[in-house]
């Protein structure tokens, strides 16, 4: 009898490639409104997601990765009737108008520096001394204090319109969130 056996090592490796495995940058804003009569009541508060139209969005693109020039001051405006969409700009979003009625022009966003992935005026929100009785349907987000002339970053619905006063005062405080998905 042959007490000889053999015994041979099989090792085996494999590697499991995920090719769906992808970085997402994505932009989520949130504007918040309250709106106050002539006598600093709360009339109604408003909590509304927005959308960072095309035209934001490349915007972003091009100052970071094509030298396109900064914008140093953005603006916040008051939306009229109708729904914003990816594609508006500020030249061209027919399917809405700009609300108006009150004291001076759009009101300058004084952000804080980014933190926490997150950028927002909530120290210092913009003021909108209302002038004429009207509905207020959302809010956006411009490169110009007036006009058409310049980009548009965003805007958004509220969940319905809101009936303002003459004499009523709107807050609005706006914070973009950037993250990796």
């Amino acid at each position: 009898m042959n007490g000889k056996f053999k015994m041979k090592d099989k090792t085996e490796a494999n590697m499991v490639v995920k090719p769906d495995l992808q970085s997402e940058l994505t932009f989520m804003g949130v504007y918040k409104v309250d709106c106050f009569d002539k006598n600093d009541n709360l009339k109604w508060s408003e909590i509304a997601k927005n959308t960072v139209v095309d035209e934001g969005i490349n915007h972003i693109l091009d100052v970071q990765f094509h030298a396109e020039t900064q914008v140093t001051t953005w603006y916040i405006g008051l939306k009229g009737a109708g729904t914003e969409a990816a594609g508006d700009t500020l030249a061209s979003h027919g399917t809405w108008t700009e609300f108006t009625d009150y004291t001076g022009s759009r009101q300058a966003f004084v952000e804080a520096a980014a933190a926490a992935k997150s950028i927002t005026n909530s120290a210092s929100p913009a003021v909108f001394n209302i002038t004429g009785s009207g509905t207020v349907a959302g809010c956006m987000i411009s490169s110009v204090l007036s006009g058409t002339s310049g980009k548009l970053f965003s805007a958004t619905d509220f969940a319905s319109s809101r009936t303002v006063a003459n004499t009523d005062v709107i807050n609005v405080t706006w914070t973009l969130t950037g993250a990796d998905a």
